[in-house]
């Protein structure tokens, strides 16, 4: 069965001061929560003080984004190895912000999911569509595209170790939600592309929905069959809110 996973996305935000606070006001918040795993991906920079605050609770760590090199002449870039250094989980990969504002390519996107792997980090691989690619009705045919960049370089068992989130472009940052059934029915068609391959694996594969998941709306989507958790954005950095979110697994 399925473990569902809540990880908060701090994108560029924080600072020691409030980074504490948050956490003290999250950890106390999950510590009787027991039916899921949670984690936070922090801002390089404040990963050894998230390490030192979250060590020895039931949150873990990881980061945003990570090279896809190992080392090397490579300025303000961060390997996967160093991300080890501080015992990071979980490394976000292929976020929607990465590919827009970034240039990241879906094969750039799978180099770092290996190179992630490799280091033996958890890579959560975001795919997703933009709006105008959902009313040109092309949205399956664009996750299927990011999905094979992956699959064709590190292959359907990689995934066994990996996490998907589906990010509706159309729905990070803007107050717009997929409803939950336009959601559970992307979802489901990511499982059915992986069980192509694998349905063994496809039906141990954790996928998480990250579209503007809110506290007064994680019950209902979390409640489909197929969605398996949530990536959260803005609602991570409100302890109130990222509590009733992870406690919403519960359902």
């Amino acid at each position: 069965m399925r473990r569902k996973l809540v990880a908060g996305n701090w994108k560029m935000h924080g600072s020691l001061g409030t980074n504490k606070q948050l956490l003290d006001e999250i950890i106390k918040g999950l510590q009787e929560v027991r039916n899921g795993n949670f984690a936070v991906c922090v801002p390089f920079l404040y990963l050894p003080s998230v390490k030192s605050i979250l060590q020895n609770t039931n949150i873990a760590w990881g980061a945003q984004n990570v090279s896809q090199y190992e080392k090397g002449a490579y300025t303000g870039e961060i390997s996967a190895s160093m991300l080890n250094d501080f015992d990071c989980r979980y490394v976000i990969v292929g976020h929607s912000e990465r590919r827009a504002l970034f240039g990241e390519t879906s094969p750039i996107v799978a180099e770092k999911y290996v190179a992630a792997q490799k280091a033996g980090l958890i890579p959560i691989l975001c795919v997703g569509e933009t709006l105008e690619q959902r009313d040109t009705g092309v949205t399956e045919k664009i996750i299927e595209e990011q999905l094979a960049a992956v699959l064709d370089l590190a292959g359907v068992e990689s995934l066994r170790k990996a996490v998907i989130a589906y990010e509706p472009v159309w729905a990070i940052g803007t107050g717009k939600t997929a409803t939950p059934q336009q959601a559970q029915d992307v979802h489901v068609f990511i499982r059915s592309v992986i069980s192509k391959q694998n349905s063994d694996t496809a039906k141990e594969l954790i996928i998480l929905y990250g579209g503007s998941v809110k506290a007064n709306n994680a019950v209902e989507l979390f409640a489909m069959p197929d969605i398996d958790g949530g990536l959260i954005g803005g609602a991570s950095l409100i302890a109130s809110d990222f509590v009733a979110i992870c406690q919403a697994i519960k359902s």
